[in-house]
């Protein structure tokens, strides 16, 4: 998995195509992410002891793992790549070669 939680990412695909936010979990098996803003989902809940009136809560649905990009300082999309440096694999930047 390239991705990791608290990178920035870019919707590159879909309805929220050109949006961008940080990713708040990722699920390896799904191959999908939870991204901070992105693809809202209105949940209807039924009354229980936490919440006495029920009602409707908006919240973030996972994306695929296709469908962002990661973003560097400068606002660009790009993917990512990896390099060895002193034993130790690093994340890179394709587009700038510079690690992530």
């Amino acid at each position: 998995m390239k991705y990791k939680v608290g990178d920035n990412v870019k919707i590159i695909a879909g309805d929220q195509k050109g949006s961008s936010g940080k990713i708040i979990k990722i699920y390896r098996k799904k191959n999908k992410a939870l991204v901070e803003g992105i693809n809202m989902v209105k949940k209807h809940n039924k009354p229980n002891a936490n919440n006495p009136k029920g009602g409707i809560i908006e919240k973030e649905s996972p994306i695929h793992i296709s469908n962002i990009s990661f973003v560097t300082k400068e606002g660009d999309a790009t993917r990512v790549g990896y390099k060895f440096e002193e034993d130790k694999k690093v994340r890179i930047s394709t587009k700038t070669k510079e690690i992530i």
